[in-house]
């Protein structure tokens, strides 16, 4: 069977989207794993930063305000 010079168009566009195709797939497998990646640091950084509050007491009221002023060094 001889294809028409049409059906030959058609044919390499349709392998020309099928390749764009698995491009975008692979692409959108990539960026899914970053994403994946990016929110167990997000969970690890959450989980150490609430680890830290709690060593942290919250409200010290023992401690007097300190400006940056009172840490001027005695030359000023």
């Amino acid at each position: 069977m001889t294809t028409t010079p049409q059906w030959q168009q058609l044919e390499k566009r349709l392998d020309d989207v099928e390749t764009k195709l698995a491009f975008s797939e692979d692409a959108l497998d990539q960026l899914n794993e970053v994403v994946i990646q990016q929110q167990r640091l997000i969970d690890g950084l959450v989980a150490q930063l609430t680890e830290l509050k709690q060593r942290v007491p919250e409200g010290r009221d023992d401690a007097p305000f300190r400006s940056l002023r009172d840490e001027l060094p005695p030359h000023y």
